[in-house]
């Protein structure tokens, strides 16, 4: 098991984005990135999700239904967590 609440991201779905996927004008969507992790089944689902305020990355609430993903949410990290309520959550990283 991990330390201080930190789990591995071993074993979780994962979808790889490219760098210029992300820097590009119209960007990663966040509820497509739901969608293609199998966290939310149609993107309709995904933004029930978000609604309910029961879709985060990493440990942020996500509130926007059209929040794209940034260089600034990955950090000097190469992958992030999506979590869509307690219990599932998936890996989006970058390649």
């Amino acid at each position: 098991g991990g330390k201080g609440g930190y789990s591995s991201t071993e074993g979780l779905n994962r979808v790889f984005v490219s760098e210029d996927d992300i820097i590009s004008e119209n960007g990663v969507k966040i509820i497509d990135m739901f969608v293609r992790l199998g966290l939310a089944s149609s993107k309709k689902e995904a933004r029930r999700l978000v609604q309910g305020g029961g879709a985060r990355l990493g440990d942020d609430k996500i509130s926007d239904e059209n929040a794209i993903l940034t260089k600034d949410d990955f950090g000097n990290n190469k992958e992030v967590t999506l979590r869509a309520g307690k219990k599932r959550a998936g890996v989006v990283e970058l390649k």
